[in-house]
């Protein structure tokens, strides 16, 4: 059995076939290691980015629904960036999750 591999492995186009594979397999730049390391790095990336285009979608609603009455760009003005009349002072109640209560 061994002479019959041996003999398979001194054919010059399988020994250079095996060689190659070897090389492209495991010492090329782009091996199979980087190459599993650069997918998984594309599916976390992949998962970012769906996770920003939600919040873009979240932020656009938002600005839409605070944009088209300035009774509600003013409150959100004053409970996001605390801004208030120089006479008064504002209060924000929120919950455990250190949400506003009222939307």
């Amino acid at each position: 059995m061994w002479q019959r591999i041996l003999r398979f492995g001194k054919n010059f186009y399988v020994a250079s076939g095996l060689g190659l594979l070897v090389w492209v397999l495991f010492f090329d730049a782009n091996d199979l290691v980087s190459q599993t390391r650069h997918w998984l790095k594309l599916r976390e990336l992949e998962s970012e980015r769906a996770y920003y285009e939600q919040k873009i979608e979240e932020v656009k609603a938002q600005r839409k629904e605070i944009l088209g009455n300035n009774r509600r760009l003013e409150k959100f003005a004053r409970e996001k960036y605390l801004m208030k009349k120089s006479t008064e002072t504002v209060y924000v109640i929120v919950d455990e999750n250190n949400e506003p209560i009222e939307k």
